[in-house]
């Protein structure tokens, strides 16, 4: 029996959602997986380690697929994603979660939606709908809210939430880059050389990271793996093929949920009780998410 267009674009839309929950869970532990691990690895090296597992986690499954290089058309893009998002970004986000804790971390980074949303809309002409920007304000609020209960006696330095917002701007201009490159590229072949552009973008801490590792514990060595499999490998893929379903202004917004799902494995993994107001911010980030996904 033939599906209607409706229906496809159902099941398509669905197929994105899954892929981009995906994504927001996996991200939503790397901010607590990297607040573990650099106590004993620096911003740089962690980088470099968590990259460089997962371009060979990448680079192995293009390979397999034999899906072949990227059309030339997607290099600029793959280029100015993997250096904006995958090196910079994260060498900012790990120096960031050096100084502030990963709910404040995660409610500042949460900016960057709102910059993608204004950036796609202007940059790559996908407008400014209405429901998406109520959706999104709505969710800001509430990551406004689960960071300020977060960062109650945590210590948070300027320095640290500065590092955070450039995190949130580089984020957000790797995603506007990305998404012309998918219209050309599959969403493996964006991520996994993305991916490994940001591996030699941080080759130069290759000498610390070695260092680092040599001393440190085998729990920190386990967390910097996992964040190359998963919050990276696994969760730009996911992303990746969620992006070239929808747009990118759609797509950020669904990462409001991140800081209520932080307080969540946070409570889970560190034992930290969240507080009322966190719960209610979070409710918030989930509310507006739905929101803006709404058709």
């Amino acid at each position: 029996m033939e599906l209607t267009a409706t229906a496809v674009s159902t099941r398509l839309d669905a197929k994105a959602v899954a892929a981009a929950t995906a994504s927001v869970l996996l991200w939503a532990s790397a901010f607590v997986a990297i607040r573990s691990a650099t106590e004993h690895f620096g911003p740089g090296s962690l980088a470099l380690g968590r990259l460089a597992v997962g371009s060979v986690a990448l680079l192995a499954t293009w390979a397999v697929r034999r899906e072949g290089l990227p059309p030339r058309a997607a290099w600029p893009g793959i280029a100015l994603s993997g250096l904006l998002w995958f090196g910079l970004y994260m060498v900012a986000l790990n120096w960031g979660e050096q100084k502030v804790d990963a709910g404040t971390a995660a409610m500042v980074v949460n900016i960057g939606p709102v910059v993608i949303a204004l950036l796609s809309g202007w940059v790559l002409r996908e407008g400014f709908p209405r429901r998406l920007m109520t959706g999104m304000a709505v969710s800001f609020a509430g990551a406004v809210v689960v960071g300020l209960s977060k960062s109650g006696g945590s210590g948070a330095s300027y320095l640290g939430v500065l590092l955070c917002l450039l995190a949130a701007l580089l984020y957000a201009a790797g995603v506007v880059a990305q998404k012309p490159a998918l219209r050309h590229a599959t969403p493996l072949q964006a991520t996994a050389f993305g991916c490994l552009i940001g591996t030699v973008i941080c080759l130069p801490f290759s000498g610390q990271l070695v260092h680092q590792l040599a001393h440190a514990p085998a729990s920190a060595t386990l967390n910097l793996v996992y964040l190359g499999l998963f919050p990276t490998a696994l969760a730009f893929s996911t992303w990746a093929y969620a992006l070239s379903r929808t747009t990118a202004g759609r797509m950020g917004a669904t990462t409001y949920a991140v800081p209520a799902l932080v307080v969540v494995m946070s409570w889970a993994v560190l034992g930290e009780v969240p507080a009322v107001l966190s719960l209610v911010g979070g409710c918030l980030c989930l509310g507006g998410v739905a929101l803006s996904r709404r058709r």
